[in-house]
């Protein structure tokens, strides 16, 4: 076989590093909240087709035409959906990531405002949430510029985290070559953070999950139905991780959606799992920021590795 295979399927292998969580902490727990309403495809923005996917309806792409009610569905989550779980986490002062289409932030400033004041972390989540793999190289470089831009515009901050959701082969070369990130999040291989070699320079990955995502709500792969279903299914996950953090800590990520588990029924089963959270005292909920600090404090890259 090739010795040039260009995949880790190795990493940490059977002893992953011990994380060292301040305080203890048996578990880390990373949350992302997605706010895309208002930069996803749509013959508006100068795309060929609408919106297909996350609309929480049972529309598909239509070429060359709007959707109403897919565009009505991702305003659920502009409109109320992301003030729902604004106040969830404010209520019980736990910090978030705000995972911002920078579009979608710019028709909607004062969501982003709003978050950075209240001291959660605004991660630059692309200019467009579209598939960058359909970019040229030239245009994929553009959005990143004027993602960085224009957070840094509407909230003051450059944005330290990086996460695509649809990343092309070159994104992270090209979120390295930007060199203003600690980290980017574009992978769903591992439950720790790890350091990867790009263009001669070390960069910091944090795992994200498709699998402890509100996106799984009506999925054809065995998707949630209740809001008691997606508590269940994260409870599960977190007690399993919380057990192995006795000896084996590790992180665990959520992602979640304005529109999706923003919708009453949903934010009450997330709210119930942020209690069970809560009811944990060696848990470390973190921003993405503080993970990727403490890594390198604690986890510098190892020279020439």
């Amino acid at each position: 076989m090739s010795e040039n295979y260009p995949r880790d399927l190795i990493g940490y292998g059977r002893k992953p590093p011990h994380p060292q969580w301040p305080g203890g902490a048996r578990l880390a727990i990373v949350f992302a909240v997605n706010y895309e309403a208002g930069g996803e495809s749509n013959v508006l923005h100068g795309d060929a087709a609408s919106e297909g996917a996350l609309s929480d309806t049972p529309f598909g792409p239509q070429i060359g035409r709007r959707n109403w009610l897919v565009e009505s569905a991702y305003e659920y989550g502009s409109r109320r959906g992301i003030w729902r779980l604004f106040d969830l986490f404010q209520r019980r002062q736990m910090k978030v990531c705000l995972f911002g289409v920078v579009m979608a932030l710019e028709r909607n400033p004062e969501v982003a405002r709003a978050f950075a004041e209240a001291g959660h972390e605004i991660v630059a989540h692309g200019y467009r949430w579209i598939d960058h793999a359909e970019l040229s190289e030239i245009d994929e470089r553009a959005y990143m510029a004027r993602a960085v831009a224009g957070i840094e515009r509407i909230t003051g901050k450059r944005p330290v985290g990086w996460m695509t959701g649809r990343p092309s082969m070159r994104t992270r070369e090209l979120v390295v070559e930007e060199g203003g990130f600690l980290y980017d999040r574009d992978a769903l291989n591992d439950e720790l953070p790890y350091w990867v070699r790009v263009h001669e320079r070390d960069h910091l990955v944090i795992p994200y999950s498709y699998e402890s995502n509100d996106m799984r709500f009506g999925s054809a792969q065995g998707g949630f139905v209740t809001g008691r279903d997606f508590c269940d299914h994260l409870t599960d996950a977190f007690d399993q991780l919380y057990e192995e953090g006795a000896t084996e800590p590790k992180l665990m990520s959520i992602g979640l959606h304005e529109r999706t588990v923003g919708r009453p029924a949903r934010a009450h089963g997330l709210a119930r799992f942020l209690d069970h959270v809560r009811a944990h005292n060696d848990v470390w909920v973190a921003t993405g920021r503080e993970i990727a600090e403490h890594w390198r404090r604690v986890h510098p890259p190892s020279p020439g590795a």
